[in-house]
This record gives structure tokens, C-alpha cells and sequence, in this order.
């Protein structure tokens, strides 16, 4: 499955800024990253009845799937990349 091999579309900004957080990720954790993150991402789309994934979703899918031990790696690329987990309520 690729990064954004989903049943939903991704708004192009969430794709963007999931691209680049995907860049900033070690590389040997890359791979389940991506996998875990983009699934859930459009899980919580299609919760929400939406038709694409949008930063929202991101954000609270590497909140949820990133174990805490991984918590500060997290916070500190959502901050390079601009993701701001802080305005849709998470952490």
C-alpha cells in the first residue's frame, strides 16, 4: 500500500504536510508509520462522514497510532511541517 493509496482523497495540504512528516521520520520507522498513520487517517475521514482526508484527520491519526515513547519525534516534526495538532484539540 503506498502512502496515498486510500479509498478517500486527501486534501492537497494534508497530503503535503503527511508527505513531509513521512520525509522527517527515521527510516527504519517509516515504513509502519506510513501504514498505520494512513489508515488511520482515513478512518477517522470516514467517521467523520467526510469525503477526504483532511489535516484534522492527520493529526489525530499520528496522535493516536505513535506510541508515547515516540511522542516528542512526533510533536517536534507536526511543528516543522506546520501541522498544528494543538488547534484541533489534540495532546
Amino acid at each position: 500500500m503506498s502512502h496515498t493509496q486510500t479509498e478517500l482523497q486527501w486534501e492537497s495540504g494534508a497530503l503535503d504536510k503527511y508527505t513531509k512528516m513521512l520525509k522527517r521520520i527515521p527510516i527504519f520507522h517509516r515504513d509502519i508509520a506510513r501504514q498505520v498513520v494512513c489508515k488511520k487517517a482515513e478512518l477517522n475521514a470516514k467517521e467523520r462522514g467526510a469525503s477526504r482526508i483532511e489535516e484534522d484527520d492527520l493529526a489525530k491519526a499520528f496522535v493516536t497510532e505513535v506510541p508515547k515513547a515516540f511522542y516528542s519525534l512526533m510533536i517536534r516534526v507536526m511543528d516543522e511541517v506546520k501541522l498544528d495538532y494543538k488547534k484541533y484539540g489534540h495532546l
